[in-house]
């Protein structure tokens, strides 16, 4: 069989060609190399080992197991099983939002699914899409913002009301056999659409709605939402107005014509060494720029010069209007229209607002305006300019620092007598019994985080009360496990007015040292919070996981074998060495072990 990395390059080439409509796609999931590929994807995540509602995880994983899947979906039994559904909180609210876990073979299938949508569809989705994209994050978001709502007006903030449990099945498989011509695709997606969900271990159908945590869940909502961002080009298209050459305001253009004189006047005087007439030109040339910086070029609505722009990220959306108030209503009507006519979904009227640009709205844990300052910076030929007007500035909002370190418990608030609220920075009892090494890693890794995510913010030097904070914690952490005092510790561990920790490791004494990098405004998106997507590779490396589980060798006992299972652990830590196979997992340093079915059977007799 072909690689999967031909197979998607030709799916990508093809889909260049807009009318073109895919067939025979469901052979494509006869390919045990696609679900290799899947495996080693589904294995690097934090819930390969969470078990769905047949009781398996990824333990046990062969090439048998792989067969047996395929095999079904050749004689069209494979059947989907119920996911099982569980709660996590939502930030800022009291409510919950439904999760639900597929079963570990569901999810093999469904990655492989997804591979398939994502070399159709990845090519010709909006530039103006960036939620569960390669190569795309809430950063490129913003920073898309940032680039083009220049001079907006007015934003429209959109929020679909529970846009991936609403998403109609029948519009969604209606957009998908668009481009593609095969029944038993569509039918193993009809499959996963209607497999229901357990609750309380009660069957429920499910009528509509892509279930979140499914591995294809998200490439299907952004095919699905893909119509509202065509809607909105072409909405675009009819509703910016634009004259070939924008005329300036008469107060405006009467400087500039005034200054345009008085420039003449100069060049004259200069020629003629006119000293008294050089002196008058300069003197009113300085003047009309100083009245120019506070004169507005253009009228604040000009019925010639309109413009709109759209980024969306996952089911969240944010217009920008150049015109009036009337006009950004009546997007907000036309753009609720379409979504409840043409997707069956519905926005949310209370989350769906119209502000001024001035103020101040949320978007993606940022707060976003636009700036009405006039200060002004020289330009390269030394002429003083009114930089900021109109740019979007992004602000970190103060709750979300704040918040956070309530959430990390690195401090309390103490009320005083006069009403008034004082942050106390506290020890956080949870790293007591950790060695130093890591409490100082962990703290690090909790500034960086925040930071790496406000880094585009333009006073994202307000996280310093965040890091005195966070420090004042780590002192009264290390004060704490070792019963000391503050000065102690500043003794013991600081070197040339920083806090570092030695630690020790094979290659010898290493340090850590506590973060110190400050906090500057970076307009560059933190490879962090790039939406991380599979990368395929035509080679793999030599231990990768496929390869050891196709090596046909047992890594316990060393005998070769026809059949190699491999034997997953959640986490690496838990095991204790009690047996030979623990032992051999925490010497090789990995999760996994591949091993022949007698010695697996006698893992699995040990638990």
């Amino acid at each position: 069989m072909r690689s999967p990395e031909v197979i998607l390059k030709n799916l990508e080439e093809k889909t260049k060609n807009k009318s073109y409509r895919f067939e025979r796609l469901y052979r494509n999931l006869y390919n045990p190399e696609f679900y290799l590929l899947a495996y080693q994807k589904i294995a690097a995540s934090e819930g390969s080992m969470t078990a769905g509602t047949d009781g398996k995880t990824l333990d046990g994983m062969s090439m048998a197991r792989i067969n047996r899947i395929i095999q079904s979906l050749k004689d069209h039994s494979y059947q989907p099983h119920p996911v099982r559904r569980t709660y996590i909180a939502k930030k800022n609210s009291n409510k919950k939002r439904p999760l639900g876990i597929p079963s570990t073979d569901d999810k093999l299938v469904q990655e492989v699914v997804r591979m398939l949508l994502e070399a159709i569809y990845e090519p010709n989705f909006s530039d103006n899409s960036h939620g569960f994209r390669p190569n795309r994050s809430c950063h490129t978001c913003l920073g898309q913002i940032k680039r083009v709502f220049t001079g907006t007006k007015w934003f429209v903030e959109g929020d679909i009301k529970g846009c991936f449990d609403n998403i109609d099945h029948h519009i969604l498989i209606n957009i998908l056999r668009r481009r593609i011509k095969d029944e038993c695709f569509i039918e193993l997606l009809w499959k996963f659409l209607h497999a229901g969900y357990l609750e309380n271990w009660e069957y429920n159908t499910t009528y509509s709605g892509a279930p979140q945590g499914s591995c294809a869940s998200p490439i299907l909502a952004n095919i699905y939402l893909h119509e509202l961002d065509i809607f909105m080009e072409k909405m675009k298209a009819e509703f910016d107005r634009q004259d070939s050459y924008r005329k300036p305001q008469k107060a405006y253009a009467q400087i500039s014509g005034l200054l345009s004189y008085w420039k003449r006047k100069l060049k004259t005087a200069t020629t003629e060494n006119n000293e008294a007439e050089i002196s008058r030109a300069k003197g009113r040339i300085k003047e009309l720029y100083a009245k120019m910086r506070v004169t507005p070029c253009y009228e604040a609505i000009d019925v010639n010069f309109k413009k709109i722009q759209y980024v969306r990220y996952a089911d969240d959306f944010i217009i920008g209007v150049i015109g009036s108030k009337a006009d950004a209503e009546e997007i907000k009507k036309k753009v609720g229209l379409f979504l409840k006519e043409e997707l069956n979904l519905i926005m949310s009227e209370d989350k769906t607002k119209i502000t001024h640009s001035a103020e101040l709205i949320r978007f993606l844990g940022y707060d976003i305006s636009v700036s009405r300052s006039k200060d002004c910076m020289r330009d390269k030929n030394g002429n003083l300019k009114r930089a900021w007007y109109g740019q979007v500035k992004l602000y970190v909002p103060k709750e979300k620092w704040y918040s956070k370190l309530l959430e990390y418990k690195a401090m309390y608030i103490k009320k005083c007598k006069n009403g008034q609220e004082v942050w106390k920075p506290t020890y956080r009892g949870k790293f007591i019994n950790m060695p130093d090494a890591q409490i100082v890693s962990q703290f690090n890794a909790e500034i960086r985080g925040i930071y790496n995510y406000y880094r585009l913010a333009v006073n994202v030097s307000v996280l310093d009360k965040f890091y005195r904070i966070m420090k004042a914690s780590l002192y009264k952490t290390f004060g704490c496990k070792y019963r000391t005092t503050y000065k102690h510790i500043c003794n013991k561990y600081k070197r040339n007015g920083e806090f570092v920790v030695r630690y020790k490791t094979k290659a010898g004494t290493k340090e850590i040292m506590f973060y110190h990098d400050g906090f500057r405004m970076n307009q560059k998106p933190a490879p962090d919070f790039v939406d991380i997507m599979p990368k395929h590779r035509k080679y793999t490396k030599k231990n990768s996981l496929v390869n050891r589980l196709q090596a046909g060798r047992c890594e316990l006992c060393g005998r070769d074998t026809d059949e190699v299972i491999m034997h997953h652990v959640r986490k690496l830590k838990e095991l204790k060495g009690e047996n030979e196979w623990e032992q051999k997992m925490i010497e090789i340093r990995r999760k996994s072990l591949a091993v022949c079915p007698e010695c697996f059977a006698v893992i699995n007799s040990k638990f």
